[in-house]
Order: structure tokens, then sequence, then C-alpha cells
């Protein structure tokens, strides 16, 4: 039985292109970059090119792409860099309450700092109001933060406007933008939309593990939260990961391409997955709007069920999805985030998220519904015993 690799929000294969490409800097680039000999010089290419390339997938310069260790420390790299550099100007921040755990506990941290953050709420769709966002920004707020998609339910937050609207505040707060889930997926571009600081994970974009970067725009200034060598502008001291810089330059390389040539396939095959589910199980619930939702992002609850137990079910079918998050998922609460939209506890604890990327076919979609509706069905059978 073939398996079907349906979890990609929480994290993609990697690509053959970046297996070659980080094999051939681990073997012949390994030099140290803060190095003035050739095999440094050599290192300290390759992370120039990394940088134009993530730089050409966000329609930015290469000057302001800083490399970290994923998508987590680029959150808290933000948010904390940018409110500990502005505390003197105030103390109030603002985010939603669906956001990723890597920002809503970096909040939290702030907060036991004595910081004041503001939680937006969402509607049924996962969406903030833009009138919420107007009448809770104050004098004294320093930092905004919205994720662009939630990793959950694919909900899109209207970004550009929230740049329009923070451009015109006489004081600007700085605005973070948590990008991870649709960077490659949908037009991404920081410069254009007011953004500040926007946030990448490789893994995300069929790059290795380990790595990932911060849009941090010219003249923005953050304080930084790793201190040592003062590599990277001083703004994230440590040696650099090398070949995880090398493997994300060619993932963003890579699906850069895919979301110019093919960006409407991701949308196809979640549509097909919607009509057939629809109509082999009409009893489910599709959390959050699908029409405006992300490409690749659908979350679907079965009534009376339990998420867990199903991702389990068709696992056995060879069909890998996720009960949520694969941040927090371990944990056994109940979503965050489905609890913010309002989402019925039955609906909410029989929860899936299935996700595709640009290497799922068409096919494995069409295979994926039968086993789907068997994994169900087993399911009902053994609680109606």
């Amino acid at each position: 039985m073939k398996e079907i690799y349906l979890d990609n929000a929480a994290t993609t294969p990697v690509i053959p292109q970046v297996v070659e490409a980080v094999t051939d800097c681990l073997k012949n680039d390994y030099g140290n970059p803060s190095s003035m000999h050739r095999l440094g010089i050599r290192a300290e290419k390759r992370i120039k090119d990394a940088k134009r390339h993530v730089a050409d997938l966000l329609k930015t310069e290469p000057e302001e792409i800083i490399f970290t260790s994923g998508g987590t420390e680029a959150n808290n790299m933000a948010l904390l860099g940018t409110a500990y550099s502005r505390m003197r100007r105030g103390k109030h921040c603002i985010t939603t309450a669906i956001e990723h755990p890597s920002v809503l506990q970096a909040f939290a941290h702030l907060e036991n700092q004595g910081f004041e953050v503001t939680y937006l709420p969402v509607d049924a769709d996962g969406v903030i109001s833009l009138d919420d966002l107007h009448k809770s920004i104050r004098e004294d707020t320093i930092l905004v933060s919205v994720m662009h998609v939630n990793n959950e339910t694919g909900s899109i937050q209207p970004i550009r406007e929230i740049g329009v609207m923070l451009a015109n505040r006489p004081r600007k707060p700085v605005f973070h933008v948590d990008a991870i889930q649709s960077a490659g997926k949908l037009p991404v571009y920081p410069s254009q939309w007011g953004i500040d600081l926007l946030s990448v994970s490789g893994h995300k974009i069929h790059a290795p593990k380990g790595i990932g970067a911060l849009y941090i725009r010219s003249g923005v200034r953050i304080q930084p939260i790793l201190f040592g060598g003062n590599q990277q502008d001083g703004l994230r001291s440590g040696t650099e990961n090398i070949s995880g810089i090398v493997g994300m330059g060619e993932g963003a390389k890579w699906i850069a391409r895919q979301l110019h040539e093919n960006s409407d396939y991701l949308r196809k095959l979640k549509y097909t997955i919607v009509e057939k589910v629809k109509q082999a199980l009409p009893d489910a619930v599709f959390n959050g709007n699908i029409d405006n939702g992300a490409p690749h992002i659908l979350n679907i609850g079965f009534p009376g069920l339990k998420g867990e137990v199903l991702l389990h079910a068709l696992e056995e079918e060879g069909v890998y999805v996720s009960s949520g998050s694969a941040c927090s998922s371990r944990d056994r609460k109940l979503s965050h985030v489905l609890k913010a939209m309002g989402v019925d506890d039955r609906v909410l604890e029989g929860s899936i998220r299935v996700s595709v990327s640009y290497l799922t076919t068409e096919e494995e979609i069409e295979e994926f519904i039968p086993r789907l509706v068997r994994a169900v069905k087993r399911i009902e059978r053994f609680t109606r015993r």
C-alpha cells in the first residue's frame, strides 16, 4: 500500500535539489564564514547566495534577511527584540488569539516582564476585525504581530490592509508577520505591504529543519536576543549553519518557481478534497472559510469522533495527517484556534488537519478519499458498540 503524506503544514519533504546542495556544502564548503582564508570566504559566499534566493521569494533585499535556527527563533527574535528595544516608548503590544505557540508564549513571557498584550478575537472564519485592531491601538502601542496564514485552519488575515492602517499612525507600531505557512504558497511581499518584520521557516518550503529566516526592513532596529561573536551584523550571534542556510536558499529558489508557475495547483487539490468529502461523508464539517482560506490547508471536523483516534486510523491506512498544530498536538489540549473560532466541542474534538504541497499528486488525493471513508466508518462501527 502506497503511503500518502498529507501533513505538509507540519513539515514538507526535502526535495532532491536541496539534498544535493546541502551534501555538496557539507563536503566542500565546510569553512567558518568568519574565517579570513579561502574556505571562509567560500562559505560566506554561500550565505550571500542563499540570502539572495530568500530575498527573491519575498521580493526584498538580501541585506534585509537574517538566518535563524527556525521559525520559532525568528518569531521570538522579532517580538522580544522589538519589545526590548522600544520599551521606553511604551509597553503595549497587540496580537491575535489564534497565533502559533511560538508567538503566544513569547508574548506571555513579555507579560511577565511587565508588558501589556491585547489579544484580538476572531470570527467564525478565523479572521480578525480591522475595526477591533484600530480600536486597540494606543499611544503606547509599540508592536503589532499578526500571522498571515493560520497553521491549523488556513485562515488568512488582511495583512495588506493592516499595513496601510499602521502606516498612517502618527507613532507607527512595528508590524511583525508570521508568514511561516504562507511563504511559497501565497504571494508575500513585506516591503510592499508595510511589514517591518516577517518570519519564514525552511522546513515548510522543502528545506531542512533547524533553519529559518527573519526579514528586517531596512531602518528597523531590534535588540538581539543572542550574544556572542556578532555574526550577521550583530543581530544573531553564533557560527552560521552553512549547510542549513544553503538548503533553505535552494528550497526558496525552488518554491518561488512553483508559486509562479503552479499557483492554482494547491487550490485545485484542496477543492477536490472538499468536493469528494462532501459527497462521501456528508456529516463532515469544514472549519473556516474554504474559499477565502489558504490553498494548502483544510481543517475537517467529524462530529462525535476523536481527532487523535481518526489520525491513527488513517495511519493504519497509510495516510498521514495531523490533529492540529504539530508543535502543540502532543500536549493533548483542545485547539485554541478552533476554540477562538467558536467551533462546537463535538466538531472540535473530531477535527483533523489535511495539508498538501506541490509534491502531492492528484492520484494521491483520489486514493485518500476511500481510505478516509474506511477509517471513519471503522471508528463509527466501533463507537456504536
